[in-house]
């Protein structure tokens, strides 16, 4: 199956209405498969500006956006209009306030309607190192009202996006040691006062989310009555791929709302980097990581065993060598009891 499929899997197009959120150059939905609304934060020429230098976006294929939203709420933008499904691919972990940009979402859903996510896995991308996106930090934002990506987000993303290679963080456990940070120190603050200060808009990934952290986070928010979703269904994160698909149903049942996302949080996959290539053999990158990796656990290893024999044969040690004993008598004594 693929990437389309994973996210429309179930949807009769010709017969639904709905609507996708920033579809940029490349939408999920076209105007040809079905009654689709383009909606964005702002206008097509801004859009387009906006990409303008962006060498990885074609300009020219940008969608014309049928509705802003941008200061007016999702209802207000669809002039009450409410539709079957939406869409959102690589969106939710951009929006300031994930909890109002939810409850929006749910207020244009027809009753049981659907939203579907494709949602960046962070092992795999350039949020590799960052922390994972805990209930406080939503929380926050919300209690915030927050209409621009607030300071702690902008300083963690600029502070902590690397270079990964997907492949090879699937095959070889990366940490911060073995990446490369994309910006310094310097080019992280300016940008976060500007927010603070100004309420300025700098567009960075606010939330960073694993398929159990997500359900994790959401069964959280269903539990404190924050969330008026459930999971549906989801596809995980497919080896060397870096995102992962959830569908959302509209509902009010608080309950089964978070018994669907906890099942979500027991259902997902373990990772466990492979370290070898499908040959069997390490690719070149692999093994430098692999072979630094060892030499500093190696290096870890005789530093600890230095500190043991050194303390071995320090005073301290003897002095206190009878209080073990006993200790270790009282122990035996508590077992054979």
């Amino acid at each position: 199956m693929n990437r389309k499929k994973r996210l429309l899997d179930g949807l009769d197009l010709p017969r639904l209405t709905g609507i996708e959120i920033g579809p940029l150059f490349r939408p999920v939905v076209t105007k040809s498969e079905g009654d689709v609304i383009y909606i964005d934060h702002a206008d097509t020429e801004s859009i387009r500006k906006k990409y303008q230098n962006d060498p990885g976006v074609d300009i020219a294929s940008i969608v014309e956006i049928d509705a802003v939203w941008g200061t007016q709420t999702l209802l207000e933008c669809l002039n009450g209009q409410c539709v079957d499904y939406a869409v959102a691919s690589h969106v939710i972990e951009h929006v300031p306030d994930l909890i109002t940009w939810l409850e929006e979402l749910r207020s244009v859903l027809k009753q049981k309607g659907e939203l579907r996510l494709a949602v960046p896995d962070k092992r795999f991308t350039f949020d590799l190192i960052r922390r994972e996106t805990e209930l406080c930090d939503v929380l926050s934002a919300h209690i915030a009202l927050a209409r621009v990506p607030q300071p702690i987000c902008i300083l963690d993303h600029l502070l902590n996006v690397c270079r990964v290679d997907a492949k090879l963080a699937w095959d070889v456990a990366l940490d911060a040691s073995s990446v490369e940070r994309c910006h310094r120190l310097i080019d992280a603050i300016p940008p976060a006062r500007d927010a603070f200060q100004n309420g300025t808009y700098h567009d960075v990934h606010c939330w960073t989310f694993t398929p159990h952290s997500f359900a994790k986070l959401f069964e959280d928010l269903a539990r404190v009555g924050l969330l008026h979703f459930s999971c549906e269904s989801f596809f995980d994160t497919e080896r060397y791929e870096i995102e992962f698909f959830v569908t959302l149903k509209a509902s009010d049942d608080q309950e089964q709302i978070a018994h669907s996302w906890a099942n979500m949080k027991k259902a997902v996959g373990v990772f466990v980097p492979r370290d070898v290539e499908p040959s069997g053999e390490l690719s070149a990158d692999a093994l430098a990581l692999v072979q630094s990796r060892n030499v500093a656990l190696s290096r870890e290893l005789d530093a600890a065993h230095r500190m043991i024999q050194d303390i071995k044969k320090s005073t301290s040690w003897r002095l206190t060598e009878p209080m073990r004993l006993l200790a270790s008598a009282l122990r035996r004594m508590r077992l054979g009891a």
